[in-house]
């Protein structure tokens, strides 16, 4: 009787355990190698897949190797900046196959197809699936999906329309200043000429104009959410690169718990900020900063917006509105210190048009040289290397058929530097090529140009952005000339936007 008993707890337990293990060959090893096949039938190439960690070390391996020590001074930055995608396209061409762990990866470094798949309105293709470690960073607008995403969209769009933005020049023009009053000061002390490292000066312009377009406030109000956020992004991109497990984040691991004390000290900042804006909205006072915008919004009908949303939607302006125009604008003058006879030109065209008087909106639309350096080094210098899609079903892309569950790389850089797309000269700082406009800027016209992204999630700053980095940079070749300092060390890298990994020292010289 005892022996029957034990057999029949035993028998269950015994099942479980064989269908665990047989579920776990099926996901670790099977069906990746049947993917694996798959995928060369329809004659798509790549990496074979390695159990659990697939391509992951290797990348991690060329990128340390790539990043050991600085490269010549040249565009040609690709290579360097990320290694695994030049392999890929080297190696296997535009449409190859890799994996990030168990999951396939396509790498997808065609324009068109580029245009297609981010164009997408049917739901076939999705943000990637992350680990919650990572969605601390922020839980924004950009990351949400399907009819969340379209109504969270339709109440954010209206606080980037061009008038709105328009009325923020007035406080774009007060951080400029402020900058330029800071600049001049130094070189008065250091008679005429100081070394300056441009990458810090830009994030405190951009954080500056962020925090009062977006919050109201100035830099040193909401200087401490600048800092813990660069610390999060380390910490953010060493938890995407790192193998990810069920249930791990629940694990106090030191690094863990300061993922979330972060994250609790971010949105105390933010929560704080709302508590005063809603005050003040309450009293009757209107202002157009886009956190008021974006509270306003709240009593609309069908809004649906919890605080907590607010406060992500927050975390997203903060760090997508300054990291990423605080780079374009690094890069600028890192490229027009490389270029000098560009620098020339633009500020001739500055001086012919402003003088030195302070920028005004309409005659800054007249510029032709300084937006078209601005688009070169964009195309150059993307801030947001490539993007991130999953296919959510089965789908089709060009005369392939993917299944669901792919992860599509679109690695931008790679596209902003490809010969087919942009000519022999595609590693060449070119800034006439954008002389008739971005549509016209790709050879044959092909629209292979991703700054900002593409089709209905294209970025919502753009304008913000644009107008921000034409008057920032009108008002310095105002005032200064620059180039580089014997310091500089040219080393483009990504930490989540692309960086100069050594900084970016350039000599400031009064005009």
């Amino acid at each position: 009787m005892e022996s029957f008993v034990s057999g029949y707890f035993i028998f269950p337990i015994i099942l479980l355990i064989f269908w665990w293990f047989v579920r776990f060959i099926y996901g670790a090893w099977w069906k990746p190698k049947s993917l694996e096949k798959y995928f060369k039938s329809i004659g798509i190439e790549g990496t074979s897949y390695k159990l659990f960690y697939g391509d992951t070390k290797a990348s991690k391996n060329l990128m340390a190797q790539a990043w050991s020590k600085p490269m010549p001074l040249s565009h040609i930055i690709v290579p360097r900046v990320n290694p695994m995608w030049h392999r890929m396209v080297q190696n296997y061409g535009k449409i190859s196959l890799s994996w990030h762990e168990r999951r396939p990866r396509l790498l997808v470094a065609d324009a068109g197809l580029m245009r297609d798949i981010l164009n997408d309105k049917n739901g076939h293709f999705r943000k990637p699936p992350t680990n919650p470690l990572v969605d601390l960073l922020t839980l924004g607008v950009s990351t949400l999906e399907g009819l969340q995403w379209k109504k969270r969209r339709n109440l954010i769009t209206p606080s980037f329309h061009h008038e709105k933005i328009l009325g923020m020049v007035p406080t774009f023009l007060t951080s400029c200043s402020d900058m330029i009053r800071g600049w001049k000061e130094k070189l008065v002390d250091l008679e005429g000429k100081f070394e300056v490292d441009v990458a810090i000066e830009m994030q405190r312009l951009t954080s500056d104009i962020i925090a009062r377009a977006a919050f109201g406030t100035s830099f040193d109000e909401v200087k401490m959410i600048f800092e813990l956020q660069k610390e999060q992004v380390v910490l953010t991109l060493e938890a995407f690169y790192a193998f990810y497990f069920p249930g791990l984040r629940f694990v106090p691991t030191k690094k863990n718990r300061r993922r979330y004390e972060i994250d609790n000290k971010i949105k105390a900042i933010l929560k704080d900020m709302i508590i005063r804006k809603q005050r003040k909205l309450e009293s009757g006072k209107s202002e157009d900063d886009l956190l008021s915008l974006l509270l306003q919004c709240q009593n609309q009908t069908d809004n649906d917006m919890t605080v907590d949303d607010v406060m992500e939607e927050c975390k997203l302006f903060y760090f997508a509105g300054q990291e990423t125009t605080a780079n374009w604008l690094t890069w600028t003058m890192i490229v027009l210190s490389m270029h000098p006879t560009w620098q020339d030109r633009a500020r001739t065209e500055v001086v012919d048009l402003f003088g030195k008087s302070t920028p005004d909106v309409k005659t800054l639309n007249q510029l032709k040289i300084v937006p078209m350096i601005l688009q070169e080094v964009l195309r150059l210098y993307p801030p947001v290397t490539g993007l991130y899609r999953y296919t959510n079903e089965t789908t089709q892309i060009g005369d392939a058929i993917i299944p669901a569950g792919v992860e599509i790389v679109l690695p931008t850089m790679v596209i902003h530097h490809d010969r087919d797309y942009w000519g022999a000269d595609a590693d060449k700082f070119r800034p006439e090529r954008f002389s008739e406009g971005v549509s016209r800027a790709a050879k044959d016209e092909q629209a292979a140009f991703f700054p900002f992204g593409w089709g209905p999630r294209f970025c919502l700053g753009q304008s913000f952005a644009m107008i921000e980095a034409k008057l920032a940079m009108t008002m310095i070749l105002q005032n200064f000339s620059f180039d580089l300092s014997p310091a500089y060390a040219h080393a483009p890298h990504t930490i989540i936007t692309l960086q100069p990994q050594y900084g970016a020292p350039l000599l400031l010289h009064n005009l």
